[in-house]
């Protein structure tokens, strides 16, 4: 789903053991809940954006502090393709107190990214591995709304903000654990095409992270007059600094599949308004990433977490799918990803998928990238050395950091 890729919609189907697992595992015991130490900020969010710390950014070539001040004040209305950054080293997301308010988290919008109909395993494909292996299209399974509070049950996933062109957007995030700073993480995972466009295009601006996003499930209609607290429990957390794969950056596309298999992100974030804890500690808990999981057939069962904002959902509440995962080969070359069926729709991409891992907890392994049009099904990227790399070097790159 472009910045949010997915769609899915139909059957649910009796749960197994291992996919009550999945879902028990990921809940939350109440005492991890929001504090009022914890919110961002107050009822009325400052109404005058400000940037923070402009002057010890690092600007990237071709890029001026006056336009960073334009950025602050809202002048950026057109986007000149001539100066989108792009390259890898390029990303820049200053802080801007107040962007986003309950009203704009509200009307985000998500973007679609689809494929067509998958094909039949391609010429060449071997049924003994994943690799090249396209399996029947599962049945539609019907997503199911998340128990709330959200603080409570999934506390780890929520919703990622961004500019694009088109205006604010939304994808889904999960916050994962940081091998640098072990029990103070300050990682998000997602989608690569909810952070950047992909081939023709750059990094997305205005990047931040709202975990368990309208913890207690509030209709649209209450959200825009909602205390910030109720919509942001644990407050607006700023990417500082993004990385996806060279794969998506230089391939990505937002309908056809093109780079989906290596359409996965890291972001490093700071809170809008600090608390000094980490996103982590603030949370109550971050789950670890699995880059070794076992092939397709040896997992019974995986679920997919997130927010479907394309209708017929509205992106105010938390859904999961859960189903036994197959094989999807959109180009034998590239690795072959997993896929589910699954109802929910652009919004939820970039959310975590998960599988219960050594000691029975939940393990991040994929994170929703695509899905068809008439929402039947999800698929992820499977999380390989692209993947490890990505995230190893955002932990290296702020390890030093408190």
């Amino acid at each position: 789903m472009s910045s949010q890729r997915p769609p899915v919609v139909r059957r649910r189907g009796p749960r197994t053991l291992a996919a009550v697992a999945v879902a028990s595992v990921l809940a939350l015991t109440a005492a991890c809940g929001p504090s009022d130490d914890d919110a961002s900020g107050g009822d009325k969010p400052t109404a005058s954006a400000s940037a923070q710390g402009l002057e010890g950014l690092k600007l990237p070539k071709g890029l001026t502090l006056q336009d960073l001040e334009k950025w602050k004040g809202g002048a950026w209305k057109k986007w000149d393709k001539e100066r989108w950054l792009r390259e890898a080293r390029d990303f820049i997301n200053p802080i801007i107190e107040g962007h986003w308010k309950p009203d704009s988290m509200k009307d985000a919008r998500s973007s679609d990214k689809t494929v067509k109909d998958a094909p039949g395993t391609p010429p060449g494909g071997s049924s003994q591995g994943d690799q090249g292996v396209t399996d029947p299209e599962p049945r539609p399974v019907k997503a199911r709304e998340v128990k709330r509070p959200y603080s409570d049950n999934a506390a780890p996933v929520g919703k990622v903000f961004f500019d694009s062109p088109q205006g604010h957007m939304v994808c889904s995030a999960t916050v994962v654990k940081d091998p640098a700073h072990p029990g103070k993480s300050n990682l998000v995972w997602t989608a690569g095409h909810c952070v950047h466009a992909g081939q023709k295009g750059g990094w997305y601006r205005n990047i931040a992270f709202v975990p368990s996003y309208n913890n207690r499930g509030l209709p649209a209609s209450q959200v825009n007059s909602a205390p910030v607290q109720q919509v942001a429990p644990y407050g607006v957390w700023w990417a500082d600094w993004a990385q996806t794969s060279g794969q998506w950056i230089a391939q990505g596309a937002s309908s056809g599949g093109a780079g989906a298999p290596y359409d996965f992100a890291v972001l490093h974030v700071k809170p809008e308004q600090g608390s000094g804890k980490s996103l982590e500690e603030t949370v109550g808990t971050a789950l670890a990433v699995d880059f070794d999981a076992p092939q397709v057939k040896s997992i019974s069962s995986m679920g997919a977490w997130g927010y479907p904002a394309a209708p017929p959902f509205d992106g105010q509440r938390m859904y999961d799918c859960i189903d036994r995962p197959g094989r999807l080969t959109l180009d034998s070359a590239q690795p072959t990803m997993y896929r589910i069926g699954c109802t929910m729709t652009g919004g939820s991409s970039g959310g975590g998928w998960f599988r219960v891992g050594p000691g029975g907890k939940a393990v991040l392994v994929s994170n929703t990238s695509v899905g068809p049009s008439d929402s039947r099904w999800l698929a992820g990227p499977h999380l390989g050395p692209e993947a490890k790399g990505i995230y190893q070097a955002v932990s290296r790159k702020f390890a030093a950091t408190r």
